[in-house]
């Protein structure tokens, strides 16, 4: 077998196998490259609720607790009251609920970061939260990715290849990160 036909089914193979791989970054990265407009992470949840008014006069361990028996709710892992008239009940968890409860009114707004299923789960992955195994599986890809990316340019002979077509294609591939990269230090 010459050199040419095994880089062809390396490139396929290592191709295949990086499928998987390819598209939790491919989906994650363009998730996490709009984190200014949204939180791929997690969706906000807001709910309007009402309690009886409690009387701003009562320690902050007292109101924690009429307000919890109101809502039904175990005693919050914390309470922060940031002025005399609202009352913070924090509880943990992973998307961190918290009750706002305005003491004259007895308004409560609950607020909680729920995590998007898919995108949490592949956006962990792409910062390599799980570490251990997970980074070498991750260093894996990324060789693979130099190799497949090396690999294809020698897959095509003739004009269309790399000394043809390809040398232009390649080249502009280089440039458009080049040229962000020297523009983005220079500004």
């Amino acid at each position: 077998m010459n050199i040419h036909k095994l880089n062809a089914i390396l490139h396929r193979d290592i191709g295949y196998l990086a499928v998987g791989l390819t598209l939790v970054y491919a989906i994650s990265g363009i998730a996490i490259n709009h984190i200014a407009n949204w939180n791929p992470n997690y969706k906000k949840i807001e709910q309007a609720l009402q309690i009886e008014p409690l009387d701003i006069n009562k320690s902050q361990e007292e109101l924690a607790e009429l307000a919890c028996k109101q809502l039904e709710l175990p005693m919050p892992r914390a309470t922060f009251q940031p002025n005399e008239n609202t009352l913070q009940l924090l509880y943990g968890g992973h998307g961190g609920r918290t009750y706002g409860v305005d003491l004259p009114t007895g308004k409560v707004i609950m607020q909680e970061n729920q995590p998007r299923p898919v995108l949490y789960a592949l956006n962990r992955l792409h910062l390599n939260a799980p570490k251990m195994l997970w980074t070498y599986i991750a260093d894996l890809y990324s060789v693979s990715l130099i190799f497949l990316a090396i690999s294809g340019l020698f897959i095509i002979k003739g004009k269309n290849g790399l000394l043809g077509r390809g040398a232009w294609l390649t080249s502009i591939g280089i440039l458009i990160p080049l040229s962000y990269w020297i523009w983005w230090i220079n500004r």
